[in-house]
């Protein structure tokens, strides 16, 4: 059994509601000071009213999820949301040419480092206006290790977003150590919420934080697209204020 079970089957396209779709990806490692902590991966795709497909958080390419994808539109978006979420930007830049890439702030830096996806061409701006800009709000979510772009696609009620809410669930961890650690850091489901050592990058700035997850709720999503562990099909409102609770002004 793996450390960490993936949301089989991984690499194809999964209807979430009308025009979107997610792809669970592999399990990758990330971590540092030499220890890496496994985690599944889950990318999103909308289709624009135009036809043209908005990417986000691309997971690994196969030639039959290109197939797919190439079946529902032309992609046109490839969005990297924060610095972690980039490492298969580059394969999907080679196979989308013609796409225009966004990253937020930080992406370029760290890609640089790791001699991936260095190129990009959009810095995603809190005040950008971008093609897609009508039918997805965005919102850049700042913290001392991180800024992460999250989404709202508003014709489905849809908010996607990466880091902000992780939700492991135990029975798909095999090893008992990143078991214990995903209760430790408070990112276990049902209660999964910002890992507590992330969570401290954002403590000089909780109460810009909670600005920001109050525009989410005022946005009153329907449903929650995370990248890591089971993601929230309904209650997402009740889901945000339960998940954002250790900031000031949030209440369940």
């Amino acid at each position: 059994m793996a450390v960490v079970e993936t949301y089989e089957p991984t690499g194809i396209l999964k209807p979430v509601t009308d025009g979107v779709w997610i792809v669970d990806g592999p399990v990758i490692g990330f971590g540092y000071l030499g220890v890496k902590f496994p985690f599944p991966t889950r990318m999103t795709i909308v289709r624009l009213a135009d036809g043209g497909l908005w990417v986000h958080s691309p997971t690994e390419l196969s030639g039959p999820l290109k197939s797919a994808v190439d079946a529902l539109g032309q992609v046109r978006h490839l969005i990297a949301p924060n610095r972690i979420h980039y490492w298969w930007m580059g394969k999907w830049v080679a196979a989308y040419a013609n796409a225009e890439t966004y990253a937020a702030p930080g992406v370029a830096k760290q890609a640089r480092r790791n001699q991936r996806f260095a190129d990009y061409d959009v810095d995603l701006k809190a005040d950008g206006e971008y093609p897609w800009s009508a039918e997805l709000k965005m919102l850049l979510v700042s913290g001392g290790y991180l800024t992460e772009a999250v989404f709202f696609h508003i014709e489905t009620g849809t908010l996607v977003i990466t880091d902000l809410i992780q939700n492991y669930e135990s029975e798909k961890i095999a090893n008992p150590i990143f078991r214990f650690m995903t209760r430790w850091s408070g990112a276990a489901d049902p209660d999964g919420k910002m890992p507590i050592d992330l969570r401290s990058t954002f403590l000089l700035r909780r109460r810009q934080m909670a600005g920001a997850v109050r525009t989410m709720i005022s946005w009153q999503p329907q449903r929650i697209i995370i990248a890591h562990g089971r993601w929230y099909e309904t209650n997402a409102v009740a889901e945000l204020k339960r998940a954002f609770r250790w900031l000031p002004g949030i209440s369940r």
